[in-house]
């Protein structure tokens, strides 16, 4: 071994390097608006969802349920997220955003989708579309793999 990291270790370095930096510019960037980054993502991914339950929101955050609890606890109290109960399961509550959480999110998206044009405006067309792909096939495959498939 000569001490220089192979193209996969470099690509997953850069990539985990990336996926930090992004987070931290917006994480800045939403301070200004009163939000974590904890809370951004819980409101972002319930922006994907007429209502989901507490459980669903956890599993797509990668969050404990306790953690999502305190999270949710804090965004009702602010007004911005509603639980109410299951009609299939009486134990679990479906969540959805209120209607005073839509400016905010309105700003969230602003505010992204002009860091998003900052950041890739001197990448070409054809470069996004090659790392998009990419970028697809390797979250298929850590999918997968988190499903038990093998190599």
């Amino acid at each position: 071994m000569n001490g220089t990291p192979d193209l996969p270790e470099t690509f997953s370095r850069a990539l985990a390097t990336v996926s930090r930096q992004w987070r931290r510019r917006l994480d800045m960037q939403f301070r200004d608006l009163g939000l974590s980054q904890a809370r951004w993502g819980v409101i972002l991914e319930l922006s994907r969802h007429e209502e989901v339950t507490q459980i669903e929101l956890a599993r797509a955050l990668g969050i404990e349920g306790a953690t999502l609890v305190r999270l949710l606890d804090g965004l009702e109290r602010a007004g911005l997220v509603e639980r109410q109960p299951s009609a299939e399961d009486r134990r679990a509550k479906k969540l959805r955003l209120t209607a005073a959480a839509l400016p905010l999110l309105e700003q969230m998206k602003a505010i992204a989708a002009a860091s998003r044009e900052d950041l890739l405006s001197e990448i070409s067309p054809d470069d996004l579309r090659t790392a998009t792909r990419v970028l697809g096939q390797i979250a298929t495959r850590l999918e997968n793999m988190g499903n038990g498939e093998n190599g």
